[in-house]
């Protein structure tokens, strides 16, 4: 197809405007690149917390690490016969967080995570719960509840949120090593 002058001086024209356009969008971009390695550094050097770690606004809100830590008791779960630690538990007074060790690839499908943990030990606290919310004697938004977090498959952690009394805490870290221990020697068979 053959173009006429006219048609192609028009084209010389658009492409210099697009051209033009790419540096002036190249100027800014690289104005902010710039910026952020600016405040890259200064927020590095004046935090202890990564500002990566830290939760996006379009993301929801989940409790990290660096909070738990800040205001959480930690107690290490480990294995019975060899002392290696298989999770952290971070407690508040508010709920237990049992976050898995880095390469420990336990599945909720593995016994007796569903069976004992969750359905005796968490399902007759919840029981005893439920029966005190018709009592009166608490609200329904105080009954323990347990969420299992995972990345893939593998479990990442455990939140038990309203287990409310030192008894309890003390029954579900127990629990908890007994299970994990157990669901680790299961995996293995």
């Amino acid at each position: 197809m053959q173009y006429t002058d006219e048609q192609i001086e028009k084209m010389l024209e658009l492409k210099e405007s697009i051209v033009d356009k790419m540096s002036k969008h190249q100027d800014e971009l690289d104005f902010l690149q710039k910026n952020l390695d600016i405040l890259d550094v200064v927020l590095k050097g004046s935090s202890f917390t990564k500002a990566s770690s830290l939760p996006r606004k379009s993301e929801p809100v989940v409790e990290t690490i660096v909070k738990k830590e800040d205001t959480a008791e930690s107690i290490q779960i480990k294995k019975n016969k060899d002392g290696e630690v298989i999770a952290n538990a971070f407690v508040t007074p508010e709920k237990i967080s049992i976050i898995m060790s880095e390469g420990i690839g336990l599945t909720d499908e593995i016994p007796p995570l569903k069976s004992f943990f969750i359905e005796r030990i968490i399902g007759e606290m919840k029981k005893i719960d439920s029966a005190d919310v018709k009592n009166g004697k608490i609200d329904q938004g105080s009954v323990i509840d347990c969420v299992i977090n995972k990345n893939g498959p593998a479990i990442r952690e455990i939140i038990i949120k309203n287990y409310r009394q030192k008894e309890r805490l003390d029954e579900i870290i127990n629990t908890a090593t007994w299970s994990l221990t157990r669901m680790l020697e299961n995996s293995v068979k």
